[in-house]
């Protein structure tokens, strides 16, 4: 079974984090938004709650990627993104017109960007499904769909662009 995949990038007033994940994890980064996330971390940790296993491997790739570059080093993350393909993408931040123009190129169904600081999601590019601002989605237990579902609705505040 091939998982679809989606490019997620997440503004905050810190700058800004990008990343491949599997499509049904646009819908849980909405519910996190729903949930108050002010900046990335909370997002991830609010995501937690629906696809444990995923947002872990978030979390480690941003530190493997702190760990291996430096504010005046981008060697690391230059060679990883030339070498990344859609199978072993790679977690990283912002740092650079490279990882800019990485940030903005969608992967698989597309490209979603949550820009917490302004309040709006925008799906730049979206072949999987349509991101409303209420719905259902399904609990993941290590990476794998459960029985659970879990509901959100955006507030008021926030604009969901299509």
């Amino acid at each position: 079974m091939t998982t679809t995949l989606i490019r997620c990038t997440v503004v905050d007033a810190d700058g800004t984090i990008s990343f491949i994940a599997p499509a049904h994890l646009s819908k849980a980064l909405v519910a996190a938004c729903s949930r108050g996330a002010a900046d990335h971390r909370a997002l991830l940790e609010e995501a937690a709650r629906y696809d444990p296993a995923f947002v872990t491997r978030v979390t480690n790739g941003l530190a493997v990627f702190d760990e291996h570059n430096t504010r005046a080093e981008f060697d690391e993350i230059r060679e990883r993104l030339s070498a990344a393909t859609i199978d072993a993408p790679t977690p990283f931040r912002v740092v650079d017109a490279v990882t800019r123009e990485a940030s903005l190129s969608p992967a698989g169904a597309g490209l979603v960007v949550y820009n917490l600081t302004a309040r709006r999601i925008v799906q730049v590019q979206n072949s999987y499904a349509d991101l409303k601002r209420q719905d259902l989605g399904r609990l993941r237990e290590n990476g794998k769909p459960t029985r659970a579902l879990y509901r959100y609705e955006l507030p008021t505040d926030w604009a969901l662009l299509p």
